[in-house]
């Protein structure tokens, strides 16, 4: 199925904008976090949740109020199911079998501020040991997962393109981030799932292009590199637009009708596609020229002269006329 006939956009042009562009979200994003923080959720920062039901519409002040200290206390999904979270940075003793103290004082301390009748529908109770942990765990997986597509795409391309395909990556986790840190997003081990998720999207969809790219050197051989990367974006451009779409729409239904705990999952996997498809098409590819610079291709002779001098007019051959 091909949605573009024959397209001929001239992708590589836009490089430098598009490279800006991402440096303005990056750059936004950095700020946001440096000042405001990374909102880390209970799995790598430790601490207790409880979810509860009330019969009645709950007065999230009064919650607030009757548990004290600095406990964050909010509607968990639509106001209209009547349920709420709260979140406390304690937990209790990590041995000895009271970690679940501290949600029993939560309950407790709700019942006897007469709030009104409610059921406990849910409790997530993390030690900040575990947390430690998972926390170490998740940015070693992170930095395994780079290190070996590093690997993998110079040993199968070459280093130009292994470090093109490892800076969209990065590009892609640091926009991710940067939304995360924009629209306030707790950082748990479903975003974490939802991050490596979105490092192995956008670098299948980087080595279709580069795949291509390295096809199209063996019949333009005396073309130069940009003129080849451009060429295979346009290739492969109906085939990454309808694999973007179709997933982005299931995982908008995820987004919509997956629940509270899917949330962050889904809207990390959102952006990510958006992203992904993005710097496949003007990142990795201009990253690669950048890298390259005049140094020959695998699969390309050396020396190989500009497009100037591959015009039909350059390759016309001298006629003699017949004396």
């Amino acid at each position: 199925m091909k949605i573009f006939t024959n397209p001929d956009y001239n992708f590589v042009r836009w490089r430098w904008h598009a490279i800006a562009l991402s440096l303005i979200v990056i750059l936004a994003g950095a700020f946001t976090i440096a000042s405001r923080g990374l909102q880390l959720g209970v799995d790598f920062e430790g601490g207790t949740i409880v979810l509860l039901k009330f019969d009645q519409a709950p007065d999230l002040a009064r919650v607030r109020e009757a548990i004290g200290g600095d406990a964050v206390v909010q509607n968990y999904g639509p106001a209209a199911n009547r349920e709420v979270m709260v979140r406390v940075r304690r937990t209790g003793a990590e041995q000895g079998g009271d970690l679940s103290q501290e949600a029993d004082a939560v309950v407790n301390k709700l019942r006897n501020a007469s709030l009104g009748n409610f059921q406990v529908i849910g409790t997530e109770i993390v030690g900040p040991v575990v947390g430690e942990q998972l926390k170490r765990q998740g940015l070693l997986a992170t930095v395994l997962a780079l290190g070996g597509i590093l690997l993998y795409i110079a040993l199968r391309f070459q280093l130009s393109f292994a470090v093109g395909a490892v800076v969209a990556t990065l590009h892609d986790l640091a926009v991710c981030l940067a939304f995360l840190a924009f629209f306030r997003y707790d950082l748990t081990l479903n975003v974490i799932a939802g991050l490596l998720t979105i490092t192995g999207y956008s670098v299948n969809d980087t080595i279709v292009v580069f795949d291509r790219v390295r096809e199209n050197m063996r019949g333009m051989r005396r073309d130069n590199l940009t003129h080849i990367v451009n060429v295979a974006v346009n290739q492969t451009l109906s085939r990454t637009v309808i694999t973007a779409g179709t997933t982005l729409l299931s995982v908008l239904a995820l987004y919509l009708f997956g629940g509270e705990v899917l949330k962050g999952f889904a809207f990390t996997m959102l952006v990510g596609i958006i992203s992904g498809t993005y710097s496949t098409v003007f990142i990795a590819a201009a990253i690669a020229i950048m890298f390259q610079g005049r140094k020959p291709v695998k699969g390309q002779m050396a020396g190989a002269p500009s497009p100037s001098s591959t015009s039909p007019t350059a390759r016309k051959p001298n006629r003699r006329r017949a004396s």
